[in-house]
């Protein structure tokens, strides 16, 4: 999306970069992982088609990508380079053209060491708020396998409610509509969210 290339979203423990080129090798590596593969429900792909489906990702109009950098690794480092930070992903899709409204989100913490720590969580919560007062959004849904016990729980926590089981792909569909509470509940959650530029694949720390 172009909307979110030149932004950074700066958390916690998280921080939200653009997914540019410069990330493609380490999110390929990751994706060769049988385990997540099955997790995302996804075929691996050569490099050659990743560094496309990249380039497809920053132009497509209906798709909110960003990539996960833990926040502590990226301030302390000395060079340019991202890529030792990354963690995973985080993605708003907004697909159904009968409520433009929707955003169907995933997010992905690909780094085994970096689970259980509440990057998911935040990197959740902050592109929900940046798909609430950024692109309009007032729904969410998420659709996670059925075994995927810790993502299921991680959304619930974040006040979604499961709304379908879909036993032929084993997948669980959950839900939240953000009413006038759910939106002042999420925007305290992130209140602590920075929003900067991203420029020439860095942020001027200041």
């Amino acid at each position: 999306m172009r909307l979110n290339q030149n932004t950074v979203l700066l958390g916690k423990k998280v921080v939200l970069v653009p997914y540019t080129s410069e990330h493609v090798p380490r999110y390929h590596e990751w994706m060769q992982s049988e385990e997540l593969q099955r997790l995302t429900a996804s075929e691996p792909l050569t490099l050659e088609q990743e560094y496309a489906m990249q380039r497809s990702w920053q132009e497509d109009a209906d798709k909110c990508t960003f990539i996960v950098l833990d926040a502590k690794k990226w301030q302390a480092r000395l060079g340019p380079a991202e890529e030792s930070c990354m963690v995973g992903d985080v993605n708003l899709f907004l697909t159904d053209v009968e409520d433009p409204a929707l955003g169907e989100i995933e997010v992905m913490i690909a780094e085994p060491s970096c689970r259980g720590q509440g990057f998911g969580t935040e990197a959740a919560l902050l592109m929900m708020s940046y798909g609430v007062t950024k692109l309009g959004l007032t729904k969410f849904e998420a659709k996670i396998g059925q075994g995927n016990e810790p993502s299921i729980r991680m959304f619930q926590k974040l006040h979604f409610e499961q709304v379908a089981l879909n036993s032929v792909f084993q997948e669980v569909t959950l839900r939240l509509t953000v009413s006038e509470p759910e939106q002042q509940w999420l925007l305290a959650q992130t209140s602590h969210m920075e929003e900067k530029a991203y420029r020439d694949g860095s942020v001027e720390h200041q």
